[in-house]
């Protein structure tokens, strides 16, 4: 009877050792457990917080471009206009076009990169994903922004090109004189000038009609050329009858049967637009 109570004490206490052995197991395995969730916990706020700061500063950059006047990216930007600044207004804008454009892709590879990081380490929050989505959203409007400034550049360069020419053609009309040379028979028969005035046809002076055929001028446009060279024997066998004033040009011989019309002072020759020179 005794040895049976010895036993069964015995195999209690063999019970009450095995139950404290898996119970203190369990209670390490749940310690560990926890230490790790813990770290587990802790780093994922870290990467929390890491991609909530990386994402202000995306914001930030976004903010930073402006279609402005103000550099881009702050002094980074500033120190390469400094660097390099095209001559014209629009080179200037096509640069800071351009430059705008760079940082916009810098900024989505910035956005692509901290997607794929957060995908990667598993974090999957809705406020998240909602923040990476407003500043793609962010890169759009500015891509929107720029491409609407790139079309008005681009209208008004071809408005600017347009009225360069205008004005070119205007101050080539400005500066073009018509000229017709000739003897008095020629002249007249070619009604570019008509005798007028005297006595019984006797003392008629020659004067240019105002009014004659366009065909027979020549243009010369004073800009680009003052001189007309007039085949005639000597400076005395030529004669301007139209009315330039008589300072804005010289008459002189160039050689043998040629004489030379140079203009020095091209504003006043121009103002009366058709010149008629008389050979003798």
């Amino acid at each position: 009877m005794r040895r049976m109570s010895v036993v069964a004490l015995a195999l209690i206490s063999l019970v009450l050792i095995g139950s404290t052995i898996f119970f203190y197991s369990k209670y390490k395995k749940s310690q560990a457990d926890y230490t790790q969730l813990q770290t587990e916990d802790e780093s994922t706020r870290l990467r929390y917080g890491n991609a909530i700061a990386e994402i202000a500063t995306i914001q930030d950059s976004l903010n930073a471009i402006v279609l402005g006047d103000e550099p881009v990216e702050g002094a980074a930007a500033r120190s390469q206009a400094e660097v390099e600044v095209p001559g014209t207004v629009h080179d200037q804008v096509l640069t800071r076009i351009a430059t705008l454009r760079g940082a916009i892709e810098r900024t989505k590879e910035r956005i692509t990169e901290l997607d794929a990081r957060l995908k990667k380490s598993g974090i999957k929050i809705e406020g998240m994903n909602k923040m990476i989505a407003g500043l793609r959203r962010s890169v759009t409007e500015k891509e929107e922004q720029i491409a609407m400034l790139t079309t008005q550049v681009d209208t008004l360069q071809t408005q600017v090109t347009g009225l360069t020419v205008a004005v070119e053609d205007r101050q080539t009309e400005l500066a073009t004189v018509f000229y017709a040379m000739g003897s008095k028979k020629e002249l007249v028969r070619s009604g570019v000038v008509e005798a007028k005035g005297g006595v019984l046809g006797i003392g008629k002076t020659l004067r240019p009609t105002g009014h004659p055929d366009q065909s027979v001028f020549t243009p010369l446009d004073t800009d680009e050329q003052t001189v007309i060279q007039i085949p005639a024997e000597k400076v005395d066998k030529v004669q301007v009858l139209s009315a330039q004033p008589v300072s804005s040009y010289v008459l002189q011989p160039v050689g043998t049967n040629m004489v030379e019309l140079r203009i020095v002072d091209a504003k006043e020759f121009r103002k009366i637009k058709q010149v008629v020179i008389l050979t003798t």
